[in-house]
C-alpha cells in the first residue's frame, strides 16, 4: 500500500515549516531555550493559539480545529526539525484530555492561549523510591517528577489514586536539571485544591497522541540531522576533495538515510492506524516509537561524529538535537516500554488470529 498525505496535509506541513522559519528558526530557539526563564515565547505561544496549533487534536466545541494524529505528526515533525521551544506537545494532549473528561470550557481556553495546562503523571525518578499524589477533600497532597514546564502552568493534571484531578496553581516546585536544558523539568509539592475529573485511564487514551507527537519529533530531529550531514560533507574538504566522496562515510549517511526513511514508515503508519482505529494500532504505535527514538539518537550521534570538532562545539546546533533525541527516547513512552508494548501488541494479535 502506498501512502501520502493529502493536499491540505501538505498545506499544513507548509504552514508550520513556513511558521518556525519565520517566527522562530534555530537560533532563536536556542536562544530562548538556553536565555530565557521561561524556556519558550509568549508571543510564539499566542500566535500558535491564534492560528489553532494548540487545539489541533480537538473538537470544535473545546474550541480546537477536530483534526486528527496524522496532522499532529506533520506539526510534530515540522517542531523536531528545529527543536521548537515550548510545551507544545504537552498542551495538546492536555487539550484532548479535558475534551475527554467533559471539560471543554477549560479546553476551549487553552486552546485560545488564555492558559496553560501540563500533564503531571511520574511518581518518582528512580523504581523503589515513595512519591505519588493522593486526592482528599477537594486537595491534592504528595508530588509528581518530571513535570514538564510546570512554572509556567496555570493548572496541572495530575494522576491521584483516586484518578484524575484538575488541580489549581501556583505550585511549590524545584527545578530538575537534565542533559535538554531546553526542557524545563520541575519536582512539583502538592497541597492544592482540585477537582476530579474522572479515572486515569483518560490520561492513557490521550497519551496515544503524546506517544505519536513524540515519536513524530523523533522523526523530524533524524531528517534534519541527515540533512545536516550531507551539507557539511559536501562542504567540508579533506586531501584535496569533499569529505562526501570518501566510501567510508558515505556508508554510514546511508545508514542514516535508512533510519530516517524507516522511521517516516513506522510514525505515518502508526498515525493513520490511529485515526482509522485499526486493530494493530497498538502494535504501530509502539513500533514506531521505539524505532523513530532510537533512531534519532543514531543520527544525532552520526551529524556530531560527521562534524569533526565542529561538532563537538557550543556554537554549532549538533548537540541541540541530540539533548532532545535524549529526551523523546525517555518521556511519552520510555524505548524498552514501547517494545514491550508492541512484543505484547503483537502476540495479541496473533491470538485473535488463531482463534478466528
Amino acid at each position: 500500500m502506498r501512502f501520502d498525505i493529502s493536499e491540505d496535509q501538505q498545506l499544513l506541513r507548509d504552514a508550520t515549516r513556513d511558521f518556525i522559519a519565520g517566527e522562530c528558526p534555530m537560533e532563536a530557539a536556542r536562544r530562548l531555550a538556553e536565555e530565557s526563564d521561561e524556556g519558550y515565547s509568549a508571543d510564539h505561544w499566542a500566535k500558535l493559539a491564534e492560528l489553532g496549533y494548540l487545539g489541533l487534536v480537538a473538537g470544535e466545541q473545546a474550541g480546537g480545529q477536530g483534526m486528527g494524529a496524522v496532522e499532529l505528526a506533520i506539526v510534530a515533525e515540522e517542531m523536531g526539525r528545529a527543536c521548537f521551544p515550548g510545551p507544545y506537545l504537552d498542551v495538546v494532549v492536555a487539550v484532548r484530555v479535558l475534551e475527554l473528561a467533559g471539560r471543554d470550557s477549560v479546553a476551549a481556553d487553552i486552546a485560545a492561549g488564555k492558559l496553560t495546562v501540563v500533564l503531571a503523571t511520574r511518581d518518582t525518578v528512580w523504581p523503589g523510591e515513595s512519591g505519588g499524589a493522593t486526592f482528599a477533600d477537594g486537595r491534592v497532597t504528595g508530588s509528581k517528577v518530571f513535570v514538564p514546564f510546570a512554572a509556567s502552568a496555570d493548572k496541572l493534571l495530575v494522576t491521584t489514586d483516586e484518578g484524575l484531578a484538575l488541580v489549581d496553581g501556583p505550585f511549590q516546585l524545584d527545578a530538575m536539571t537534565t542533559m535538554d536544558e531546553a526542557t524545563r523539568f520541575a519536582r512539583v509539592n502538592f497541597d492544592n485544591t482540585a477537582e476530579l475529573l474522572g479515572d486515569n485511564a483518560l490520561v492513557e487514551k490521550a497519551n496515544e497522541l503524546a506517544t505519536i507527537g513524540s515519536a513524530a519529533m523523533a522523526l523530524g530531529v533524524c531528517q534534519v540531522t541527515l540533512e545536516m550531514t550531507v551539507e557539511y560533507t559536501r562542504e567540508r574538504e579533506a586531501f584535496g576533495r569533499p569529505i562526501a566522496a570518501f566510501q567510508a562515510l558515505q556508508h554510514r549517511m546511508a545508514d542514516m538515510l535508512l533510519r530516517a526513511e524507516g522511521s517516516r514508515s513506522l510514525v505515518y503508519r502508526a498515525a493513520w492506524a490511529l485515526d482509522a482505529g485499526q486493530s494493530e494500532a497498538a502494535l504501530m504505535l509502539g513500533s514506531a516509537k521505539a524505532w523513530a527514538a532510537e533512531s534519532a539518537l543514531a543520527n544525532s550521534r552520526e551529524c556530531l561524529q560527521m562534524h569533526g570538532g565542529n561538532g563537538f562545539t557550543w556554537e554549532y546546533s549538533v548537540h541541540r538535537y541530540l539533548k532532545l533525541a535524549g529526551t523523546l527516547d525517555q518521556f511519552n513512552g520510555a524505548r524498552d516500554e514501547m517494545l514491550e508494548s508492541a512484543l505484547l501488541a503483537a502476540e495479541e494479535l496473533a491470538s485473535e488470529t488463531a482463534a478466528g
